[in-house]
């Protein structure tokens, strides 16, 4: 490796758009030509980066979520991302692909319990995809706690990547070493914050990959510079950039002196040399701690005290389901919270239902146990689908977004109902009609009923 290293990181990501009742994504306005933002976006960025072969060049993570629906309807393309990561551990050993929790929800306002199931079952989807363990996870928005690094190093994550905001006392990349309870450590590697903005944000700068390197990169004096943005800056939110890109690591990075390389390959040859603590409870993306996905904060325009509501919302409603899981499934297996982790396997078609459940049963289960408990391990994939950050994001409630969280919530409800004969769904109502849109005054409960008015329609079990 050359004195001077360069890594681009690239964080792809989507919801899970799909309705609960039916799998499919409905149509999305503002998509169009596209019948959805993630075919919109696939023909944008993914598809083309993946022909450029920026893949094999970039650091990355695919969330889960994006990662099924690109397996799903369109595998070349997902074979293509796979093999770059393959490619780059047959050349050095590791892989330049990261793991992503399954859902993209906050961690750090997440409980414990749930940072658990969100790492194990994105550890688990990673070594399904790419067929190895992941050395690195990113963490959604770069939300950070101790507790969070804790679970990743639990689960044998080496590394994750932070803002210098993040952690006190950092100059460069490093990389730096987190002392973590119960004797654990964790690798931290910072991106150049500045840099990250210019890359995703400055159109002009982004012209052209020579000016770029020139302007740049040409003088910095750092051994390693790690930039980290969303990937779908490259062909998306910026048309035409993968081409920028596919120039910048092919050719003009390596011209200007710098070998492009990736986190785990980089750590081989360089260990952390200086112990640094973390800021917690902070991100990339809202200077106010976390609190664009909580209270709010001037992040967004307007009144933002329906994101107060909307997530006490769910908060109840994942209490309720848990524990009502929690009794119905203790006297058969083990342990419920370590079957809900391992159930992963099952959401991945590794295992079918019943073998599963027969290799946690304490005794044999009658078909209709088996059935009630396996009911009840898919409500709680939807509780957990609930909590995606993106429904927090924005300015208003009435958007797809929280939209999609409230129907993963109304699905949850549903089949919680239909194997115990509990009814949670008027509590859930009541939480959800304190949140109002200020846009549109349209409450949690109103979008709601609609989601349930249109699932009556079709003729789908909602209730």
């Amino acid at each position: 490796m050359t004195d001077k290293a360069l890594c681009i990181h690239g964080h792809f990501y989507q919801p899970p758009r799909e309705d609960p009742c039916t799998g499919e994504i409905p149509p999305e306005p503002g998509a169009e030509p596209f019948a959805n933002f993630n075919e919109k976006i696939n023909a944008e960025c993914y598809r083309p980066n993946a022909e450029l072969g920026n893949f094999e060049l970039l650091s990355f993570d695919l969330a889960p979520t994006l990662a099924d629906w690109l397996e799903g309807h369109d595998p070349t393309t997902h074979r293509r991302i796979v093999e770059a990561d393959r490619r780059n551990v047959e050349t050095y050993g590791v892989g330049n692909a990261i793991a992503h929790p399954y859902y993209h929800i906050i961690l750090p306002l997440a409980s414990r319990r749930d940072k658990e199931t969100q790492v194990a079952w994105g550890i688990a989807d990673f070594r399904h995809r790419f067929g190895r363990r992941p050395e690195g996870m990113w963490l959604p928005e770069m939300a950070v706690d101790y507790e969070t690094l804790e679970v990743l190093a639990a689960h044998g994550i080496a590394f994750a990547i932070l803002s210098s905001h993040q952690a006190r006392g950092v100059e460069g990349a490093g990389p730096y070493a987190v002392s973590l309870p119960k004797g654990l450590k964790i690798t931290i590697l910072i991106r150049d914050e500045g840099l990250s903005g210019c890359l995703a944000f400055d159109t002009q700068a982004t012209e052209d990959a020579h000016r770029f390197v020139e302007q740049h990169l040409a003088n910095f004096r750092d051994e390693f510079i790690l930039l980290a943005l969303d990937g779908e800056t490259f062909g998306h939110h910026h048309r035409g950039r993968e081409r920028f890109l596919h120039h910048l690591l092919h050719k003009e990075a390596h011209q200007a002196g710098y070998e492009v390389t990736f986190p785990a390959r980089y750590l081989r040859e360089h260990p952390p040399k200086a112990e640094v603590e973390i800021v917690e409870r902070t991100s990339w993306s809202c200077p106010h701690g976390l609190a664009r996905w909580r209270e709010g904060c001037s992040c967004t325009q307007g009144p933002s005290d329906w994101k107060v509501h909307l997530r006490l919302a769910f908060d109840h409603l994942a209490e309720k389901v848990d524990v009502l899981y929690r009794d119905e499934v203790k006297g058969a297996v083990g342990d419920p919270w370590r079957l809900r982790d391992d159930y992963i396997r099952v959401m991945l078609g590794e295992v079918g239902g019943r073998a599963f459940l027969a290799e946690h049963a304490r005794g044999n289960l009658t078909e209709a146990q088996a059935e009630r408990i396996l009911t009840l391990l898919e409500a709680q994939r939807y509780r957990q689908a609930m909590y995606t950050s993106c429904a927090f994001f924005f300015e208003d409630l009435d958007r797809l977004e929280p939209r999609y969280n409230i129907a993963n919530a109304a699905k949850a409800i549903q089949l919680v109902e239909e194997v115990t004969g509990v009814s949670l769904e008027e509590s859930f109502k009541r939480d959800l009609r304190l949140a109002v849109s200020w846009i549109t005054d349209r409450t949690g409960e109103d979008i709601y009923n609609e989601i349930m008015s249109v699932a009556s329609k079709r003729g789908d079990d909602l209730r």
